[in-house]
């Protein structure tokens, strides 16, 4: 019942869900409970609701099936609390064109779903990430300094997208929990060396024990050097695999680092790149996953604005 009344407050506080609103939940099978309970509590208010499970993916950013689409698009609020990510897919993209509110919610758990990241006061949070997305649309270029790595990223012309964690009107979707600004930098225009160190994160692996560090050319993964790198062969398998597809920001000031990349890439003090799909963003790459990689305590500028030293914000 814990859950349930969660879930609640969540369909009503983030999703302004109302009587008689057509909610489709989709879930898969190692996330049922969540799936279930978000379920139980869009019937309780007043919902012409609907559960849809599925097996689960094998990585983040594959489709769903072609039936799981469709209903997408034809519902008023979407919720995927599952396993793998379905938020870089053209299932969402479209349901998202035909006016849908969708929340997804990959890698959630039950503990997730009563603290951390999902307790944050959001309007706090909408106010930092509106503020961070502006920045990301008015500069060209990007620049993450880590330990003596230095990462280059070219945004010239595109636009940054708020996940605030509040999707109240037609067409507004992004994560749950949330609070992140994120761009689709340009596929061939990003330069350096980067390292993931202790304590942070990696899709597929979780919290790092060691540090992973990974080399950029020309937007393209040239290599993954560390000890959990054969758990992320994926990104190597072609080219639109290995193109740098994103740039994170997390603007969620309860969000911990657990080795959950959904809530990892909220945090404060912490900025993300993912490889993969991003045509779904504002990019061009359409891949068979979407991964992130958190880069803890970093020093970042937007063109030469510093936005963050050593984790912490300067705006």
């Amino acid at each position: 019942m814990e859950l349930v009344e969660i879930g609640k407050s969540v369909l009503t506080t983030c999703m302004d869900v109302k009587a008689g609103e057509s909610v489709l939940v989709i879930t898969d099978d190692k996330k049922y409970p969540i799936g279930s309970a978000l379920y139980e509590a869009a019937k309780e208010l007043g919902t012409d609701a609907l559960l849809v499970t599925m097996k689960p993916r094998a990585v983040s950013g594959q489709e769903p099936p072609a039936a799981i689409a469709a209903a997408m698009a034809k519902a008023d609020v979407v919720l995927c609390p599952m396993s793998t990510s379905i938020t870089h897919t053209n299932a969402k993209k479209e349901a998202v064109k035909a006016g849908v509110r969708i929340a997804t919610m990959p890698g959630i758990t039950e503990e997730m779903f009563r603290k951390g990241a999902m307790t944050a006061d959001y309007g706090r949070v909408m106010e930092l990430t509106n503020k961070v997305t502006e920045l990301l649309t008015k500069a060209k270029t990007a620049r993450i300094e880590k330990a003596g790595h230095i990462l280059t990223l070219d945004l010239n012309g595109r636009p940054g997208i708020p996940s605030p964690g509040v999707y109240r009107e037609k067409g507004q979707a992004g994560n749950l929990p949330s609070g992140e600004a994120y761009i689709a930098p340009i596929e061939n225009g990003s330069q350096g060396a980067e390292a993931f160190y202790r304590m942070n994160s990696m899709v597929g692996v979780g919290l790092l024990s060691s540090p992973l560090t990974v080399t950029v050319k020309n937007g393209k993964l040239q290599s993954i050097e560390g000890a959990d790198a054969d758990k992320l062969s994926i990104l190597l398998r072609n080219e639109s695999n290995r193109t740098l597809c994103e740039l994170g920001i997390g603007t969620n000031y309860a969000a911990q680092l657990i080795g959950v990349i959904l809530e990892d890439e909220k945090a404060y003090h912490t900025v993300h790149i993912a490889f993969g799909t991003n045509n779904g963003f504002g990019g061009t790459n359409k891949a068979d996953c979407h991964m992130d990689g958190i880069i803890k305590d970093p020093t970042l500028y937007l063109d030469e604005q510093l936005v963050m030293k050593d984790g912490e914000f300067m705006i």
